[in-house]
């Protein structure tokens, strides 16, 4: 009876150990395979020289800048408006129009736009600012994003996403700062990030910014410090699934109508159209970045 019950034993820890096995993302992280830690700087000693810029001057969107990305459903949200080639975009006294149009086109009720710098305009590490001003409506869901240039360690969500700034309609003057990785995102619930309350986020040009450093991504709104994204903090030895930020990245616009999130609680009948203004996109490089890579242990 003793020899069953301790083969019963440790019959159960093998298992529990197995269970645990299996869960771990990395059950043997070396420190050459460990990413976004082990630097050493102090932030207030920090200093950023612009590197690239859009103050949007001009009559028109400049393509040496952007191209658009065109299509429907919003590349699996579920979103209803279709992406035109640039029709929903126009560029005045300094400002950038995204235009949201309730319309049939090619199968959609929507149009909207969708504009990236791929192969334009891609960077690693730095600060940007974005400087704009949200639609309102039920329904509405505007994004100033990054997405990876090559995706250099595979297909969403492991090779990274950075959402500078999200809105949906359905809550007014709230915004959404997130990142998404292998190990933490929105398919799984565990994506990381933070949301805010920004009065008249809809009314009135906010200026929503990040710091993408080899270790961190740190978000501000108008100047005020509000969240980190910072793996080592937590872990020992963060690898690509927790820190795929250390590659090159593109600038993404866009307003899409419906979808997963911006039509979880419906879509406005009435009220269109609607629009998401840009006043700038500014990219700056950090002066210290060299020193700040040599510095890793």
């Amino acid at each position: 009876m003793k020899t069953r019950l301790t083969v019963l034993i440790i019959g159960l820890l093998l298992a529990t150990l197995t269970a645990c096995t299996k869960e771990d993302p990395d059950p043997d992280p070396t420190p050459s395979n460990c990413k976004g830690d082990g630097y050493t700087y102090n932030l207030d000693d920090l200093t950023y020289s612009l590197r690239w810029s859009e103050e949007f001057d001009g009559s028109t969107v400049n393509l040496s800048n952007w191209q658009y990305e065109t299509g429907n459903s919003g590349w699996g949200n579920n979103e209803l408006q279709y992406y035109t080639h640039g029709e929903n975009a126009s560029v005045s006294d300094g400002l950038l129009t995204i235009t949201i149009k309730k319309e049939a086109y090619k199968g959609s009720n929507f149009t909207s736009t969708r504009m990236v710098t791929r192969d334009r305009f891609e960077f690693r590490y730095g600060k940007v600012e974005v400087r704009a001003k949200m639609p309102e409506l039920l329904g509405t869901w505007a994004a100033i994003w990054m997405m990876p240039a090559n995706s250099s360690y595979g297909t969403w969500p492991k090779s990274g996403e950075i959402d500078i700034m999200e809105y949906v309609g359905y809550e007014p003057d709230r915004v959404y700062g997130t990142v998404h990785t292998d190990s933490y995102n929105h398919k799984d619930g565990t994506q990381q990030g933070f949301d805010t309350v920004i009065q008249n986020a809809a009314d009135e040009f906010h200026t929503y910014t990040i710091e993408w450093l080899p270790d961190q991504i740190r978000y501000s709104i108008d100047g005020q410090y509000y969240w980190k994204f910072n793996p080592g903090l937590f872990l020992n030895c963060p690898i690509y699934k927790q820190w795929p930020f250390d590659q090159d990245f593109y600038l993404i616009l866009n307003t899409a109508v419906g979808g997963d999130w911006g039509g979880s609680r419906g879509v406005a009948e009435t009220g269109w159209p609607q629009t998401m203004q840009v006043d700038y996109i500014r990219v700056y490089a950090i002066d210290q970045l060299q020193a700040i890579l040599d510095s890793k242990k």
